[in-house]
């Protein structure tokens, strides 16, 4: 029978046919082929003996939180407490840009910005939108149950951004727990503690930890660019031009015309020069 992975609790995997859901066992198979179940594989399993036989192939996955399979991603952004961070926020779109995610913006906290501050952050989010990124509100509920129909989603953000009290308002069942922002850290505590799918809105949505390590470990250097698609876009005098150190760089001098966000391409420069740290994986020969 075929169904999905919605938890994963110990060495008992929950597994729905979207109707009922089976607590399974996986076959020791997996162990001797370096396969670790994930929350959102689609598997076949044998409904009467609970035993999952096989993962099917995976569109994308990740480590830290543990998950397979996602559609899209709600980006939760807080606009103050914590503040506004565009550094996590590219990085975040960048990582779903390469996983083949689509990437979804949603503000949260804008009650809490004085005039002024609402007036310096428009700009920034009009620019998101330019790029073909939806930017919307966390009070646009209809709006965001209409975009989880039939997907799997992620919600990923700064953590104290307000992932869980969203979640709970979308669907009042849920009761997720959810926490304020540490006040001495300026930063939120985190209180989702598993993985799972739940349903919410004829949709589902991974309920996590969020994406406590923001994994670039996999990726080269060159495939970072595909990540910021305005930068991806530009053709340099150079045909393998990064951006970085070249002299005449199309993209440096957008970035200094205004027509490329300074913040993105300031992220953009941060992970390029991160992957150009990292050790070679592979000795080199003479």
């Amino acid at each position: 029978m075929n169904g999905q992975i919605v938890k994963i609790l110990s060495n008992t995997y929950f597994v729905s046919d979207e109707k009922n859901i089976y607590e399974c066992t996986c076959r020791g198979k997996f162990r001797y082929q370096n396969i670790t179940p994930l929350v959102g594989d689609y598997v076949l399993f044998n409904e009467q003996e609970k035993v999952i036989d096989e993962i099917k192939p995976r569109k994308n996955a990740f480590i830290r939180p543990a998950v397979a399979n996602i559609d899209q991603a709600f980006i939760i952004t807080s606009v103050k407490d914590p503040d506004f961070s565009s550094n996590l926020l590219d990085k975040l779109i960048c990582l779903m840009e390469l996983n083949h995610i689509h990437p979804i913006i949603i503000k949260t906290k804008e009650d809490l910005l004085t005039t002024e501050e609402k007036k310096g952050l428009v700009p920034i989010f009009q620019y998101y939108q330019s790029l073909g990124y939806q930017v919307i509100s966390n009070q646009d509920l209809k709006e965001i149950k209409k975009m989880i129909q039939n997907r799997l989603s992620v919600f990923t953000g700064q953590t104290g951004a307000g992932k869980s009290t969203l979640l709970n308002r979308l669907n009042i069942k849920l009761n997720l727990q959810t926490g304020e922002t540490s006040k001495a850290l300026g930063r939120g505590r985190h209180t989702t503690r598993r993985v799972e799918i739940v349903e919410v809105e004829n949709g589902r949505v991974l309920d996590t930890p969020g994406f406590s390590a923001l994994d670039f470990d996999n990726v080269e250097k060159k495939d970072i660019q595909k990540g910021f698609i305005e930068i991806n876009q530009v053709k340099c005098p150079y045909q393998d031009c990064m951006h970085l150190h070249e002299g005449e760089c199309k993209v440096k001098e957008l970035v200094n015309l205004g027509k490329i966000l300074n913040s993105r391409y300031l992220t953009y420069q941060k992970l390029m020069l991160e992957q150009e740290a990292k050790p070679c994986k592979y000795p080199r020969h003479s």
